[in-house]
């Protein structure tokens, strides 16, 4: 859910990084960390667990839509990839504004993508979010590696829903569609909080 900051004028969004352990959550984060201006983007902070973490930052884009007079900033994270991280997935996913989910496309890891995103669905399910009513997109990401299996295959597998979302092929180590799946996601979120604020608008009661 968006926060609303009137001191700062901002809006800031939640968005976050999900999949299976080393799917390349990380690298996605440390590669847009570094490609912003120091002055546009805050510290990239890391939770470390025993074998995961999580990390996260926020950022005002250099051209960022203004909303009613609010800039909109982004706070991007990333969840523990490992199964018994699950209660700091749950915890990350908490007022979620859009996902990217990075697949690992590797054919050794499709049981895990499936696995993960499942997981991802039963998370929001919990905070009485349905999947289809929140913006995603999929990354399906090391398409570099030699063992992978086909585009095709990876939609069947994740994107095979009656509406289809926006996937890109990415290669999170050279940035390789990194930011064409950030600005997708942001854009279909911004979309919908528009929309979704016009509607309050047309709803709310005519004043005397």
């Amino acid at each position: 859910m968006s926060i609303i900051n009137y001191a700062s004028k901002e809006i800031q969004f939640k968005i976050v990084y999900y999949g299976p352990a080393l799917c390349g959550k990380t690298t996605n984060l440390a590669y847009i960390h570094s490609r912003i201006d120091p002055g546009h983007r805050g510290d990239l902070v890391s939770l470390a667990t025993a074998a995961d973490r999580t990390l996260f930052f926020d950022f005002l884009p250099l051209n960022a839509v203004v909303i009613k007079g609010f800039k909109t900033k982004f706070q991007l994270y990333t969840v523990p990839g490992q199964v018994i991280y699950n209660a700091t997935r749950q915890l990350v996913l908490r007022s979620v504004d859009g996902i990217v989910f990075v697949a690992d496309s590797q054919w050794e890891k499709m049981e895990e993508n499936a696995e993960s995103f499942r997981n991802m669905e039963e998370n929001l399910a919990k905070q009485n979010i349905a999947l289809d009513d929140i913006p995603y997109v999929i990354q399906y990401n090391k398409r570099d590696l030699p063992n992978i299996a086909p585009v095709h295959y990876l939609q069947f597998l994740l994107n095979n829903r009656k509406k289809r979302v926006p996937d890109f092929e990415v290669i999170s180590t050279t940035g390789q569609n990194v930011f064409a799946a950030l600005n997708a996601v942001s854009q279909l979120l911004l979309h919908k909080f528009s929309k979704d604020s016009n509607a309050q608008r047309s709803a709310a009661p005519a004043s005397l």
